[in-house]
């Protein structure tokens, strides 16, 4: 990773079923949105505000694209999308790989950035940009879907920050990464 990329962090802030899953097959976020409306705002505005910008993947966009309420406190927002119309939503920017997401960021001066959506996370994570994950596991099973972790390229070293017990049974775990992907010991 260039050094240039050092100065950039990135933090998670996920919903997930406690079976793991990020959304339904269809992208469908029911199962999130209604049983997670008890938790209520659950440190979401808190967190948006201690970021400087978003970055998302083309699949979580399209989840939230047509909510009237932008959730994202005036923040930008980048989306990678290799087939996103780069002038279709005024309110985002369209970059076709996470590696121009990091440089248009760095360019900007962002130091902290929101980083949502399985692959985009995953991407930050191998890279070793992400210095803090919180996941809120809803008390369902939806038993398929996208999953948030997979294949990271080694162990990403975690170390307990709190856990939280929210209202309607949400389970929210903040953690610090203590470092980017180290490879498993050799057989």
């Amino acid at each position: 990773m260039a050094a240039s990329q050092q100065s950039l962090r990135a933090a998670v802030f996920l919903g997930l079923s406690v079976d793991g899953r990020i959304a339904r097959p269809d992208g469908d976020l029911e199962w999130l949105t209604s049983r997670g409306a008890a938790a209520g705002d659950a440190g979401f505005t808190p967190f948006v505000e201690s970021v400087e910008a978003v970055v998302m993947g083309r699949r979580t966009y399209a989840a939230i694209a047509a909510e009237e309420q932008w959730p994202y406190l005036g923040r930008p927002v980048h989306v990678i999308s290799t087939t996103l119309a780069a002038d279709g939503d005024p309110r985002i920017t369209v970059h076709r790989s996470a590696e121009a997401a990091v440089d248009a960021l760095q360019r900007d001066g962002r130091r902290r950035v929101y980083v949502d959506g399985g692959q985009t996370v995953r991407w930050f994570l191998a890279s070793g940009l992400v210095d803090e994950l919180t996941l809120s596991h809803v008390p369902v099973l939806i038993g398929d879907g996208p999953t948030l972790f997979g294949p990271l390229g080694g162990d990403v070293r975690l170390e307990h920050v709190r856990t939280a017990v929210l209202d309607g049974g949400m389970v929210q775990t903040t953690y610090r990464v203590l470092g980017g992907p180290t490879p498993p010991p050799a057989p």
